[in-house]
């Protein structure tokens, strides 16, 4: 992982914030993104090192913005080898606010799959002319065991996550032959994350109870293995769903 330089979109917090710490620490050079949470990018930054971190807003949905986040990176670092679509857009997993099938919009469907799929899109297609030119370019998106599972019927975003699994697979099988990676990791429930800090106890008390290892998946648990995937290690994985949620759906 050393020298290698990786974007992780929505990493000034929670599990970006894991996953970018975590390939910092693998000696890898962080770009961390953010929308609105500038100081605690920036502070990111002064945790990891002024000398391999920066930070770099952008609007996940906006092409013009992504395409200003990788020309930033390639103008500060020279090179882009792992991209992390990980923003998260305007969803907290509280089930008393979820609207249920009578209720909710499209709109509510559109906003996940512009957060899920157009960011992922928006991302790949500008990173890609770099990518190709990186010997060991990996893809990561992030899912959501929901859709295995959906103990919390949280339709828009899993719908949005599941059709991200789709667009995963299909990059993984077009841009094989140039020898890039493109693989999702999805996490369980995280404990506790800015968009799971509105989960009422009693749904952490239902998953952990379900689960093989008795417990609660953490973002650090989460961010391990986005970093392997970023790695050579996974060099003979693409297009896979690698479930990470304590053993609470098996796959």
């Amino acid at each position: 992982m050393e020298k290698k330089v990786v974007i992780i979109t929505g990493s000034s917090r929670g599990l970006g914030k894991a996953i970018a710490q975590k390939f910092a620490d693998q000696g890898a050079y962080i770009v961390i993104n953010y929308v609105k949470s500038e100081d605690k990018a920036q502070q990111l930054v002064q945790d990891i090192g002024e000398d391999r971190a920066i930070a770099i807003q952008a609007d996940v949905r906006d092409s013009e913005q992504i395409n200003h986040l990788v020309t930033k990176t390639i103008e500060h670092f020279g090179q882009l080898d792992v991209i992390v679509s990980n923003a998260l857009i305007n969803f907290k997993f509280d089930p008393h606010a979820q609207q249920s099938l009578d209720t909710i919009d499209w709109k509510n469907y559109n906003e996940q799959f512009e957060g899920s799929v157009k960011a992922a899109l928006n991302l790949v297609q500008a990173s890609l002319p770099y990518l190709k030119n990186s010997p060991q370019a990996r893809i990561v998106t992030i899912g959501t065991n929901l859709f295995q599972n959906p103990v919390v019927p949280y339709h828009e975003y899993t719908s949005g996550k599941a059709a991200l699994l789709g667009f995963t697979r299909n990059i993984a099988q077009e841009l094989g032959p140039d020898g890039i990676t493109a693989n999702m990791v999805s996490g369980g429930l995280l404990r506790t994350t800015d968009a799971s800090s509105v989960t009422t106890p009693e749904v952490f008390d239902l998953i952990a109870n379900s689960s093989a290892l008795q417990r609660v998946t953490a973002p650090e648990d989460v961010a391990e293995v986005v970093a392997f995937i970023g790695s050579e290690a996974s060099r003979g994985l693409t297009g896979q769903n690698i479930t990470v949620d304590s053993g609470f759906t098996m796959n």
